[in-house]
């Protein structure tokens, strides 16, 4: 039998994932570390739950789509994207930082209008790497609805990418 899990190794190792999850999942800049320390106690209590031969981030995704749902629940107000506030890599220059913030920024204006539901699949898929099998598992959805919302999340996505810039080119122009 394998050892549990220790929660302060899974905290230390996991919680940039589960930070940079919930602002996927619509939860607002200044609240992610208040509904991170949420999905941690939820962790924490369920820890000794935990099926080692599953992967962990897929798990911890659970935890945070439905304390992000609950968030979006209970906010009901359209909150504004401000800039992303994701750790930069000392080693890329200002040209490159800045690209990848602007790509960064791109990708959550795109995900926003999703629906929660189409958004959680769309960002464990293509984001985060997860087979639609683990999805369906994470979310308790089956794996047909999986496919579907991952199909209408990309229709969704391309089209509010294409939308998006091309409002960046008029303001450009």
């Amino acid at each position: 039998m394998t050892p549990p899990l220790d929660f302060r190794t899974v905290f230390d190792s996991e919680l940039a994932y589960v930070l940079r999850t919930l602002r996927r999942l619509g939860v607002a800049p200044s609240d992610t570390e208040d509904m991170a320390h949420e999905v941690f106690l939820a962790v924490h209590s369920q820890l000794h739950a935990y099926d080692r031969s599953r992967p962990l981030r897929p798990w911890l995704f659970g935890f945070a789509f439905r304390i992000a749902s609950h968030y979006r629940r209970k906010a009901r107000r359209e909150t504004e994207l401000p800039d992303a506030e994701d750790v930069l890599d000392p080693s890329d220059g200002p040209d490159v930082t800045l690209e990848k913030q602007r790509k960064r920024i791109l990708v959550l204006k795109a995900i926003e209008p999703m629906e929660l539901g189409r958004r959680a699949v769309f960002v464990m898929h293509e984001l985060d790497g997860c087979t639609c099998e683990e999805i369906a598992r994470t979310l308790e959805i089956p794996v047909g609805t999986v496919y579907s919302r991952l199909r209408l999340g990309r229709e969704e996505f391309a089209a509010t990418i294409r939308r998006l810039r091309a409002a960046q080119k008029v303001e450009e122009a």
